[in-house]
């Protein structure tokens, strides 16, 4: 196994500063973030408060409808003293279902068949929620800190355009692993959100349960190279192979193929 050490208090302190020089590097003292009540969110949003001064965050609570946890969401906003807002997308979500949704419903001439997709459905709430962000964000003239850790774009347990899109990846160089352990240096945050077992808020199962993976397997593969089982080490490779478009931009098309490059 490769060597590796990871010391959560240099990886915090890190990472405060590494916030505060791009803030003052592109000119921003304001950031906006989803708080779901999960550790990701959590631990970036102390981060946030910490760098920049918690008067400067502001976490937004985004429902879809009834969330049945959105107290855990109210306890770190409140916990951090950040600035915090409820903003429900159920609505939303609603109309958008109402033209979307085209079960029973014929195509007409020339038109395509739109079939029923539980994939695409169960992506359009972070997508919505992406959306509500951004216009918060621009409104506000703040930049979207964003949560997502490196075991879940690393095995694409989440959504292009959704979760993936921000300004700035908080903890995007952190196993899930590593953001307990770092969160749980941080005194302000209450201990039980950190060590929270992460579920999509949707299927009624957990993140583990929903990726047939577990969390620690998924640290050892990425900082160790395998995580002690080459079927799982498999698994992971495969996933991590066929989600590596979440993690790049566009791929921009070459039409002067290897021998005329042009200007961007």
């Amino acid at each position: 196994m490769k060597a590796y050490t990871f010391v959560a208090e240099e990886a915090r302190d890190g990472l405060v500063r590494a916030i505060r020089d791009l803030a003052s590097e592109q000119g921003f003292s304001k950031v906006v973030l989803g708080i779901s009540g999960g550790k990701d969110s959590t631990v970036t949003a102390a981060l946030c408060a910490r760098a920049l001064g918690k008067e400067n965050v502001y976490g937004v609570m985004l429902p879809d409808g009834v969330q049945k946890d959105i107290s855990d969401s109210k306890r770190v906003c409140d916990a951090l003293g950040i600035r915090q807002r409820v903003v429900n997308i159920g609505a939303m979500h609603e109309a958008l279902r109402a033209v979307t949704d085209q079960r029973g419903v014929t195509a007409g001439e020339g038109e395509f068949e739109i079939p029923y997709s539980f994939q695409s459905g169960t992506n359009v709430p972070p997508r919505l929620r992406m959306t509500t962000l951004r216009y918060i964000a621009q409104a506000i003239g703040a930049r979207l800190a964003g949560t997502g850790n490196l075991s879940e774009a690393t095995v694409g347990y989440c959504t292009k355009d959704g979760d993936t899109s921000c300004d700035f990846a908080v903890l995007g160089r952190l196993t899930s692993i590593e953001v307990v352990q770092m969160g749980l240096t941080m005194e302000e945050l209450p201990r039980d959100l950190v060590e929270k077992t992460p579920a999509d808020g949707l299927s009624g199962l957990s993140d583990e349960e929903n990726m047939g993976l577990r969390y620690t397997d998924i640290h050892k593969y990425i900082r160790f190279g395998t995580c002690g089982d080459p079927e799982t080490d498999e698994k992971i490779r495969r996933r991590e192979a066929a989600n590596m478009h979440k993690r790049r931009m566009p791929k921009v098309l070459n039409p002067f193929g290897n021998e005329g490059e042009a200007d961007a």
